[in-house]
């Protein structure tokens, strides 16, 4: 009897020891870590990302080492995506175009969700004006997170072995100065002046590529406020129309990138309304327009797939 006890015994500490072990197994492969690929492939909601994300070669990027951040967009963001572009499916997508638009979803860094903040961030994407300089990304966290005033975040922290994703409701499509600017609710004052009845189709030019890349130097909302206190204007629609469009080209440079590295001090910029303003940068970065007026250039660098945005706290005037 008691060897029989002790067969028992050792068979019953034997069969929960293979147990144990085998539970532990299942655990470490129901648990096992996946890249930021891996869980792209294993979300059926994100089928059409990953294979954006095989068709554009990406695969290899984002199943490897490295600390992404991810806005990945849903099945039904990517089909909204194609009908807006005119494109019948994924397949007819150029991959160039396809591979600068997912990487407009990726930043360098990881970013949780409590980490995020308002303002400017770089993408791994690149545009048409500049071979060298990184997208801009700029979100928004006044009532939710908004994305390029065009996509909000769903879902946040889905941790990765290589970074970490978040899910959008829209593709994030490549910013021209147009969708930057309407994106920042520090810049309403310049989009209502830019779209009002009475002007040229300034959406049309500055969201294009003729005459691009443009660089705009793009006055706040508090700028404007104080350009109608010093013309004793009730509001922006005092402005006679054909100032105002003369005011506005003078914010512009056509065919150039200029980048906070390309400007010089005493550098005279012509501009797209036919005169020129000068640039000094002792003290800072400084604009002296036609009138002698100075302005100061509070941020710089708001790269655009057609130019890029730097920021005054003053208008210039011709």
């Amino acid at each position: 009897m008691k060897h029989l006890f002790k067969t028992f015994a050792v068979l019953f500490c034997a069969s929960m020891l293979t147990f144990s072990c085998a539970s532990k197994d299942d655990e470490t492969t129901m648990d096992s870590p996946k890249s930021i690929y891996e869980l792209a492939s294993a979300d059926s909601d994100l089928s059409s990302l990953k294979a954006a994300i095989d068709k554009a070669g990406l695969s290899a990027t984002l199943n490897g080492s490295g600390t992404f951040t991810v806005f990945a967009p849903s099945n039904a963001a990517f089909a909204a995506f194609l009908t807006a572009n005119g494109f019948a499916s994924l397949n007819d997508v150029p991959n160039d175009l396809l591979k600068q638009v997912l990487l407009n979803h990726v930043l360098a860094t990881k970013v949780m969700a409590a980490q995020v903040t308002t303002g400017y961030v770089s993408t791994l994407a690149k545009g048409a004006a500049s071979s060298t300089r990184a997208l801009s990304m700029f979100i928004n966290t006044a009532s939710g997170v908004k994305i390029n005033g065009v996509s909000n975040v769903t879902k946040t922290d889905i941790m990765a072995t290589n970074g970490v994703i978040h899910k959008v409701d829209a593709v994030i499509g490549l910013p021209t100065i147009v969708t930057h600017a309407a994106a920042n609710p520090n810049f309403t004052s310049l989009v209502a002046a830019l779209t009002r009845a009475d002007q040229p189709n300034f959406v049309s030019i500055l969201g294009g590529t003729a005459n691009s890349p443009f660089t705009v130097f793009a006055p706040t909302n508090m700028a404007f406020t104080n350009l109608l206190t010093e013309l004793s204007l009730p509001n922006l629609a005092a402005i006679p129309g054909a100032t105002l469009t003369s005011v506005l080209k003078y914010h512009v440079v056509a065919g150039a990138n200029v980048a906070s590295t390309d400007i010089t001090d005493n550098m005279i910029v012509p501009t797209f309304q036919g005169e020129t303003f000068k640039i000094t940068t002792t003290g800072g970065v400084k604009i002296t327009d036609q009138n002698n007026r100075i302005s100061n250039v509070i941020a710089t660098d708001v790269q655009c797939s057609n130019g890029i945005i730097h920021v005054l706290d003053r208008v210039l005037l011709p």
